[in-house]
């Protein structure tokens, strides 16, 4: 059974204010049941007051108005209740990375520890590699597919890296938030003829420096072997280069090991 009740008793019913009620109602989101013609008077039924709920909750949420909008005019609860796994699977990414974020602002206030910098000269040698301009929000799922796409073909040839693989960032990558991408696995020279899409990575002497941790904390690392750079050397305005000994696949994210290779030299 249910029954109507004005709109003070509904704010009453569901902690929504009457503010807040019409603006529902005016966007078209939790409308009343009847509106009195002579004044105007908003009244509504018991049986919303589960969607008033809903609503309240969502929006404790943060999902976006639109988006309740969809989930309360699902057809069916199967649908509503995707629409809602989708956002809280959202919440939960936002979670792990604001989590990460407080972790890294901590080790921030931390006395520095300061950084080792090897100096090294490596020769030039082939690499299977896909290159692409790759903007910074999506390098993530570049380097994904494109690591899966060499390991796969290297795979497919019976053959095995012949070393850690690797990618390396133009300038305009950190400059402009989107830059060519490189990224790399090495072959060895007698098996170049098995591949279309070999390069041969130019000789160079780099400044490197190994980031523990996850990829979320290069900025310290570049920032560290940068200054060492920009204050004992002369860096060449080229690509970083970027060697993942430990990387996805391999450990967990604060397991990883990456070599980052600052040029400072042509051999």
């Amino acid at each position: 059974m249910t029954a109507t009740v004005p709109i003070g008793e509904f704010s009453r019913l569901t902690y929504l204010t009457i503010k807040t009620l019409r603006y529902y109602h005016e966007i078209e989101l939790l409308q009343p049941i009847t509106i009195d013609p002579g004044t105007g008077y908003r009244f509504y039924s018991t049986a919303q007051v589960d969607q008033a709920h809903l609503i309240k909750r969502l929006r404790e949420l943060n999902m976006p108005l639109p988006e309740i909008r969809a989930v309360m005019a699902a057809p069916d609860q199967t649908a509503r209740d995707e629409a809602i796994r989708v956002h809280l699977e959202r919440m939960e990414a936002e979670l792990v990375r604001t989590r990460d974020v407080v972790a890294s602002l901590k080790a921030l206030l931390l006395p520095s520890a300061g950084i080792s910098v090897e100096y090294r000269s490596i020769p030039s040698h082939p690499v299977l590699a896909m290159t692409s301009e790759v903007a910074r929000d999506d390098c993530d799922q570049w380097c994904e597919y494109s690591f899966g796409t060499l390991y796969e073909q290297v795979g497919a040839a019976g053959l095995a890296p012949a070393g850690p693989g690797g990618a390396t960032y133009a300038p305009e990558f950190f400059e402009y938030d989107r830059g060519e991408v490189v990224t790399f696995v090495p072959i060895e020279a007698g098996h170049r003829e098995r591949f279309d899409a070999v390069l041969d990575l130019p000789a160079r002497r780099f400044a490197i420096a190994v980031h523990a941790g996850p990829f979320t904390e290069f900025d310290r690392t570049y920032g560290a072997l940068g200054s060492h750079v920009a204050e004992h050397d002369s860096a060449l305005a080229e690509p970083v280069r970027e060697r993942y000994l430990v990387g996805p696949g391999d450990a967990e994210p604060a397991d990883y090991r990456t070599e980052v290779c600052w040029p400072i030299g042509r051999l």
